[in-house]
């Protein structure tokens, strides 16, 4: 079995997993925030920043200096005991990096080719800084590693397939433990092109709201230390699917969605009805919403508590699939509340297939949560864990 072995995360709900489970159980958001600083060409937005100080980057690697990298040392910080631990075990040709992003190094790349670097370029910087295979490398690096090192970009599923590509190598014998995850830091392009898409929120996002109109876009770095070694959270299954329906709609039937769902609950042995909470993907787009709440409807009728956190990290893009299962692990190991719809500011939507959203928080009555991500170009992920019972 796949356990978690160690978990880290920042974001705009907190710098470590203290603060992220404080502030989940409070609802609210620190580093959610209206942008100020011109990530959207025209006009404001909301954006949810990481608030704390991030950790340099070591001169000799100087090359790898984005705010990315910088996003994976912070998480990498709260698990490196763990991490040391299992290197020390199996040996560093045995220990694989996949994470995920969608931005990489691009902010850097953007204010050094826009001159928006106040007229001092950075010394250090590299073309590959930009390059989606530069987080994996860098990590790979960091920690003098010798296994496998891959970054998977498919937009929003991104990091979700990254734990799904550690598990199966170690299930293969490839590895023996794997650290997964991914990170996404705030650039003007997506900002501007989900504005262009009229997919970006003018407002904090309103998840499953009859008054949503786009997402939030959050930055975050999120690690979690895959191993088969005793633990407390069990990954218990996966699936994956693509249906290739429209560039950045979901398919009206929701079809890849269900596929990806039903091998995730066929790989972990589990019916529908033993679902404990489902962590949905609720981005606050109308389509996206309006499809999921039609695809849990389908598959689980209206019964099975739901919610979106994304009100509260905002959408961390190609983080988002990592940062949502370090969520539900905090839930699963803490034994955390279940996290409501939040619709202070705004009225459900109620002509939505009815489904499970939470009005209010609510304890765990079954420990076994399904997480899903679902990405343009119609890639789909969903991720099932919890608790051992050993």
């Amino acid at each position: 079995m796949i356990t978690f072995s160690a978990a880290g995360m920042v974001s705009a709900l907190g710098n470590n997993l203290d603060e992220i489970a404080q502030n989940l159980q409070a609802n609210t958001a620190p580093g959610l925030v209206p942008d100020r600083d011109g990530w959207l060409q025209q006009g404001e937005c909301w954006v949810g920043r990481v608030t704390g100080e991030l950790p340099e980057i070591p001169p000799q690697m100087a090359r790898y200096n984005s705010r990315n990298n910088r996003l994976l040392l912070a998480a990498l910080a709260q698990i490196r005991p763990q991490v040391d631990e299992v290197i020390a075990r199996f040996g560093n040709e045995r220990v694989a990096v996949i994470l995920g992003t969608s931005t990489s190094g691009l902010d850097e790349g953007d204010r050094m080719v826009s001159g928006t670097h106040a007229g001092n370029p950075p010394a250090a910087y590299r073309y590959g800084q930009q390059e989606l295979g530069d987080p994996s490398r860098f990590l790979s690096d960091y920690l003098q590693l010798f296994g496998p090192a891959l970054t998977i970009s498919t937009a929003c599923s991104s990091s979700a397939r990254a734990i799904i590509t550690g598990k199966r190598l170690i299930e293969s014998g490839i590895v023996d433990a794997a650290i997964v995850g991914g990170a996404d830091s705030l650039s003007r392009m997506p900002v501007n092109g989900f504005n262009s898409l009229e997919s970006l929120s003018n407002t904090r996002c309103k998840p499953f709201s009859a008054e949503r109109n786009g997402i939030t876009i959050g930055e975050a770095g999120a690690l979690i230390l895959l191993t088969q070694q005793p633990g407390n959270v069990q990954l218990l299954g996966v699936g994956e699917s693509s249906d290739a329906w429209h560039m950045s709609a979901p398919h009206p039937e929701g079809v890849g969605a269900i596929r990806a769902i039903e091998m995730a609950l066929h790989e972990a042995k589990l019916t529908a009805q033993e679902i404990g909470y489902i962590n949905m993907h609720g981005t606050a787009t109308r389509l996206n919403d309006e499809i999921e709440a039609k695809v849990v409807n389908q598959l689980f009728g209206e019964t099975v508590p739901c919610s979106s956190t994304k009100h509260l990290t905002g959408h961390t893009l190609g983080a988002a699939g990592a940062c949502e299962a370090v969520l539900c692990y905090l839930l699963l190991s803490q034994g955390l509340p279940l996290p409501a719809q939040d619709f202070t500011n705004a009225h459900q939507d109620l002509t939505l297939a009815p489904c499970g959203l939470l009005g209010a928080p609510q304890p765990f009555i079954k420990p076994i949560i399904l997480s899903n991500s679902f990405a343009f170009g119609g890639n789909n992920a969903s991720l099932i864990f919890g608790v051992s019972h050993d």
